[in-house]
């Protein structure tokens, strides 16, 4: 276990808003930080999947959120040391932000928000502002945000979409004034394009040739752009760490019994959406962690007991995925328990857009114009592998589909006063994306449950 106190570097790159370039700067940042021989832990403020995908290819590491909405405040400061510690110890961790510094959960003020996370861990903030059309307005929003809560500390900003070199010379020089350094400038022909779908990024499974040359474009653009040496300067203000590392082995318990039930995790392009912490709860608890592929994988690995089959775009593969015959014969079939969320959801279900999926569960999944997203407090409703009815939990959604019917018969959660997905036997499924680091219970159950 590591010590319980540690100095470790970090920094946590924010923005006044969305669309300011956290994910460019972040992203290139971990890929130079690498280049430079340092060993770099990718981490991301929120639920989301993508951006820590692009994390894991430019740090060559898992990239791992921090959420204080899913897993608790109390461990986001344990999970932050346990990525750094994890396969081995980083000489910085780079946590990028989510939406605008201080937007935090709606209707909670700024919980689970960037500020709330940089709190916690005590970590420095680097600010990216797009400059596109303003000039000293730059240093005032930059003081704004500084002074709206005092205990985050901004320790510089990175201009992004600088239009030219007199640009970049008013902005310095009003940023100055209000005593806040400079530690990079961005210009708009400069700027690096990742492909986007409609939840986001793509996921870099997907493309992963393209997405090697995003990130290889990224990490040139910001050695070329950001002063790495400042910026490791400011990471190395951040106070030893005085939490223990969150340990999956002592939140699970430990291993009950000796047979080390093999449980398959749903991968591949068409599922991409998964919490490096579930293998590692899985595997705390006992289980034989493998990876099965329902693009190009004709079977379950033998001696599967369980399926977990997580969140992805099984709507762009739905053809591959139901010329897979004979995976989707043997999980309609499967008797083991299966967990499946979101997208796992939908390829269960009897077809998707019409095209034929698993037919383990008696429901169609259709694509729409809305978007349904947010964090839930949600209570089980039905025992399952993975829940007790009456238990609260908390996760998210984050999809553009829809389901006929929206629940089962024996429903697998409740919010809003309205039920939502499916126990049948021994299957859990639902939109709600969960982290199990926040309720690792289920990660015991489900191991207990193939035995």
């Amino acid at each position: 276990m590591v010590s319980a106190h540690q100095s470790l570097p970090r920094v946590v790159v924010a923005a006044p808003a969305s669309g300011h370039g956290k994910t460019t700067v972040a992203t290139g940042l971990l890929a130079a930080l690498r280049r430079r021989g340092l060993t770099v832990s990718p981490h991301k403020v929120g639920p989301d999947y993508i951006d820590p995908g692009y994390h894991a290819l430019a740090a060559g590491r898992p990239g791992r959120n921090l959420d204080p909405f899913l897993v608790g405040a109390d461990r986001i400061a344990p999970l932050l040391r346990h990525g750094a510690s994890v396969p081995t110890p980083a000489d910085i961790a780079v946590v990028e932000g989510v939406m605008g510094l201080h937007d935090g959960a709606v209707g909670r003020r700024d919980y689970a928000s960037t500020a709330h996370v940089a709190r916690l861990i005590e970590a420095p903030v680097l600010l990216v502002l797009d400059t596109t059309a303003q000039g000293r307005s730059a240093a005032a929003l930059t003081l704004g945000m500084a002074a709206f809560d005092p205990a985050v500390r901004i320790g510089g900003v990175i201009l992004n979409r600088v239009g030219s070199p007199r640009h970049e010379t008013l902005l310095r020089d009003a940023l100055a004034e209000v005593g806040v350094p400079v530690l990079g400038a961005v210009t708009r022909a400069a700027e690096v394009a990742a492909p986007a779908r409609h939840l986001g990024l793509v996921p870099v499974a997907e493309r992963a040739p393209e997405s090697v040359a995003i990130v290889t474009a990224l990490a040139e653009l910001v050695e070329a752009t950001v002063d790495l040496d400042a910026v490791l300067d400011l990471a190395r203000t951040a106070p030893p760490l005085t939490t223990p590392a969150w340990d999956p082995v002592a939140a699970v318990g430990g291993p009950a019994g000796v047979e080390r039930p093999r449980i398959a995790l749903a991968g591949g392009p068409a599922f991409t959406f998964s919490y490096a912490e579930t293998a590692e709860l899985l595997t705390a608890a006992g289980a034989d962690v493998v990876t099965v592929d329902p693009l190009r994988d004709p079977a379950l690995p033998t001696g599967t007991r369980a399926v977990v089959i997580g969140g992805g775009f099984p709507e762009a593969y739905a053809q591959t995925l139901a010329d897979n015959t004979g995976l989707r014969a043997e999980l309609a079939d499967f008797d083991g328990p299966i967990v499946a969320e979101c997208a796992g959801l939908l390829y269960l279900g009897r077809s998707l857009d019409g095209v034929p999926m698993c037919g383990r569960l008696d429901l169609t999944a259709r694509m729409t114009d809305r978007l349904t997203l947010g964090y839930r407090e949600a209570l089980a409703v039905t025992d399952s592998p993975v829940a007790r009815a009456g238990e609260p939990v908390r996760g998210h959604e984050f999809h553009r589909t829809t389901t006929d019917p929206g629940h089962g018969d024996a429903p697998a959660w409740r919010w809003n006063d309205t039920e939502h997905g499916f126990v049948a036997g021994r299957v859990h499924a639902s939109y709600l994306h969960t982290h199990w680091a926040g309720h690792p219970d289920a990660a015991r159950r489900l191991v207990e449950a193939c035995r």
